[in-house]
């Protein structure tokens, strides 16, 4: 009778805090989204005559600023700082610095593979990156997926690929043989940069939630860890650089700090979902930003959808269905 009653008892207040938990996960994931679509348009809204106004490397650092500050803040009101009684040994702060060259080396990827391929191609082969997660998630970190689970990835994947093809601008056939800026190409040397752009994509995700769940250390303090070294790699590979006209700060405006701001808070919470979830996640989390942006372009910026864009939300959806059922 006893442990009837304690069962009872117990039974709302842990059904209660499930669904208090998947709230907080579903506002969470919700934000991220909001945020990752918003970026795009945020871009385009920042233009001056059809050109970015400030130095995108100087916002990569102006960002990763950002969530160094707000980790060292966020340090000191939680008293994380009681777990620093003596300077942290090389062992445990290296690690961290890992995750900020592949980040850096995908930055510098990128601007590289423009040389070899034009962006709407690049566009469709990045998806390659939602493959390259998943088995490195499966072989590095040991995680079993099921059958239903690589099937849903492979949606997850091929809805990536359909959306981007959607938004190619093919354009006529005639026009684009006479503007060789148009035309769609890619070189041998542009298709293995792509490949190894997924594979790092991939890696960097993978190592990042590894060793975040490897530590049992306050996440602020990991990401303090973490963006101290983000800051100093891409603020040496900002200086380092001369491609670009532009002063550190030029050309910033309300929109530019709106967008350090929405990607500072993206990047904390990524680690909350590294932390407490899994790098799988955070692939939903990019799949269906992808359609959340399509209909911010659509309300904020005039661009037509198509029936075609239904495919992808309904691949996505079945994904969702799979993977977490």
């Amino acid at each position: 009778m006893i442990v009837i009653q304690n069962v009872s008892t117990s039974s709302p207040v842990r059904i209660r805090r499930q669904w208090m938990k998947r709230i907080e996960w579903g506002v969470l994931l919700g934000l991220m989204v909001l945020i990752y679509a918003s970026h795009a348009p945020l871009i385009t809204l920042s233009k001056i005559d059809g050109e970015v106004p400030f130095n995108p490397s100087s916002c990569v650092v102006m960002i990763e600023f950002a969530k160094l500050l707000i980790s060292l803040v966020t340090l000191v009101l939680t008293g994380g700082t009681s777990t620093l009684h003596a300077p942290p040994s090389i062992a445990v702060v290296a690690p961290y610095a890992v995750p900020a060259v592949l980040y850096a080396l995908n930055n510098n990827l990128v601007v590289l593979m423009q040389a070899y391929m034009d962006p709407s191609s690049f566009q469709v082969l990045s998806n390659l990156k939602i493959a390259s997660t998943a088995l490195l998630y499966s072989v590095c970190l040991g995680k079993r997926l099921r059958t239903a689970q690589w099937l849903a990835l492979g949606l997850l994947m091929g809805a990536g690929v359909c959306h981007s093809y959607s938004n190619l601008d093919l354009g006529d056939s005639e026009r684009t043989d006479t503007e060789e800026g148009l035309r769609l190409h890619i070189t041998a040397w542009g298709l293995f940069l792509v490949l190894l752009y997924c594979c790092v994509s991939g890696m960097a995700a993978v190592y990042t939630e590894r060793v975040l769940k490897s530590q049992k250390l306050p996440l602020s303090l990991q990401n303090l860890y973490l963006y101290v070294f983000g800051v100093a790699i891409n603020g040496l590979s900002s200086s380092s650089s001369v491609a670009s006209e532009k002063s550190f700060l030029e050309g910033y405006s309300g929109v530019v700090w709106a967008i350090i701001a929405g990607q500072a808070a993206n990047g904390l919470l990524m680690s909350v979902v590294l932390k407490h979830g899994s790098g799988i996640t955070r692939l939903f989390v990019i799949s269906c930003s992808m359609l959340v942006n399509a209909l911010l372009s659509w309300a904020i910026l005039g661009l037509q959808l198509t029936p075609f864009f239904l495919l992808p939300v309904s691949m996505i959806g079945l994904a969702a269905y799979l993977y977490y059922t």
